[in-house]
């Protein structure tokens, strides 16, 4: 079988993490059996479409480096993929069903709708139609159109027996016909088709092979079914993919932080460490490995190793993966990747100096180690474009110092500055040293002073390195400002 699969998303709000897993798990699937991976747009919902959800489609892929191979903006030979431009072929089906007996007109109103639900609600009824319009005479459908009432198309589900539909990872999966959703529309009065007409008719029109999604789609796919044999068509091969959970077991969502992956891609993560953890919500290659690169997974993947229970989403673990490709990236392309984070939050101008680029590309070396997110470079690197924002004195003051202590120790730190440039870090650090024993301190005390001095923070960059990117001139300048500050 040739492997056909697609990404069908409905453009009614941003791209988010569980969105885009089923997304990945189709491309490397298609990638790792030569077949096609289709983006379909299904926009039935004209009252939730939303043109900044489609372009988030687009840059989301775009930022990640996935293509598929057919698509709206590539086309292919099953042109159009957008489910708005595909009115006449669902109407046309719709009406076969309707021709054969397996569909028929519905003219219930709103109102009445309302009602039957207000009804079922009340006395603790099942859910759904109930099948008022299923068996119309020929007088009363005469009568409902000489009104001009524009009625819906519903298919008959059987009123009898059972569906038996096959999932690859869940197994066979058995609903009773009555349990179904029964007789849902499959035709709008205003000729847009629902999901679960559109869904089957694309997915059997486009050669669909294969539909992994998530499994909060089970309950739908024994209705899917049993429209593909009214039909009289085989379905597709099914995989329902495991849900993707908070830490706390429910379905993840904003109560549990960033959701879209706008926001991560915004946060400062990176492209591939996004795919490489995604990638591992309900999938494994073994009990070992973690690390994958997006030409791994487009060769390894496999079904056979989808895991059924849900993934939870640890955001410190993506963290982690984040960091780990931090610093992987040499010191030019982590630097061309820090320069527009550092622009945006006003650490550089729009058009730098190359004396402030180079100095960023200096500073890698520096911060690649203590960096989780491209953003955290803001905060590190700050000090070295412009003066620490005012800080209380008693920043300055470590825990076993007071302030004459601590100022003493900034004045016998500026008294070591001359030449550290030249030492190497070890040099630098027994200097210091020596002086912190020679005054009865601890390192870090005689330390401690001077990183809050010369970056604005306790939490600094290594505070030699630190020094010489910053210059003895500018560092020396800080730490009398800091001692002027302590003697106040």
């Amino acid at each position: 079988m040739s492997v056909r699969v697609r990404y069908a998303p409905s453009p009614t709000g941003l791209q988010h993490i569980g969105g885009v897993r089923s997304a990945l798990f189709n491309y490397f699937f298609a990638r790792a059996n030569r077949g096609a991976f289709v983006l379909r747009i299904e926009d039935t919902d004209q009252g939730r479409y939303s043109d900044e959800a489609l372009q988030d489609l687009y840059d989301t892929f775009a930022w990640l480096g996935v293509r598929w191979d057919e698509g709206p903006d590539c086309g292919g030979p099953f042109a159009p993929y957008v489910q708005s431009a595909r009115s006449a072929i669902y109407r046309e089906h719709a009406m076969r069903l309707l021709a054969e007996g397996k569909a028929y007109e519905c003219f219930c109103s709103e109102a009445r709708l309302d009602r039957i639900r207000r009804i079922q609600t009340a006395n603790k009824m099942a859910p759904g139609y109930d099948r008022h319009c299923r068996s119309l005479s020929a007088a009363e459908i005469a009568e409902s159109r000489a009104e001009g009432i524009k009625p819906v198309i519903r298919f008959k589900v059987p009123l009898e027996g059972g569906t038996t539909m096959h999932d690859v990872l869940l197994g066979d999966i058995e609903r009773k016909n009555e349990d179904i959703n029964p007789d849902p529309v499959l035709l709008k009065s205003d000729g847009f088709p629902t999901y679960h007409l559109a869904n089957v008719v694309d997915d059997h029109l486009m050669e669909i092979s294969h539909i992994l999604r998530a499994q909060e789609w089970v309950p739908s796919a024994p209705l899917h079914v049993l429209l593909y044999e009214s039909f009289g068509w085989t379905p597709p091969i099914y995989c329902h993919l495991p849900m993707v959970m908070g830490s706390d077991g429910q379905k993840l969502s904003k109560r549990h932080g960033s959701t879209s992956v706008r926001e991560f891609r915004d946060a400062g993560y990176l492209p591939e460490a996004v795919i490489n953890y995604v990638s591992l919500l309900g999938w494994s290659y073994d009990d070992t490995r973690e690390f994958f690169s997006t030409s791994d997974l487009e060769r390894l993947f496999t079904l056979d190793r989808l895991n059924k229970a849900p993934a939870v989403f640890d955001y410190k673990k993506l963290d982690w993966f984040n960091g780990h490709y931090i610093r992987m990236k040499s010191d030019e392309e982590l630097a061309e990747l820090v320069v527009p984070v550092l622009k945006r939050d006003g650490v550089l101008a729009e058009n730098p100096q190359a004396s402030e680029l180079a100095l960023v590309r200096e500073a890698m070396p520096l911060i690649k180690e203590r960096m989780r997110v491209l953003n955290d470079a803001s905060g590190l690197l700050r000090f070295l474009f412009a003066e620490p924002a005012e800080y209380p004195a008693e920043e300055l003051v470590p825990k076993k110092l007071d302030a004459k202590g601590a100022r003493a120790a900034l004045g016998e730190a500026a008294g070591l500055l001359e030449g550290l440039a030249s030492r190497s870090e070890e040099e630098a650090e027994r200097l210091f040293r020596g002086k912190a024993d020679e005054m009865g301190v601890k390192l870090g005390d005689l330390l401690m002073p001077v990183r809050v001095a010369v970056t604005g923070s306790r939490v600094s960059p290594p505070l030699f390195g630190s020094i010489r990117l910053l210059g003895i001139e500018k560092t020396r300048s800080r730490i009398e400002r800091a001692m002027s500050l302590l003697s106040k």
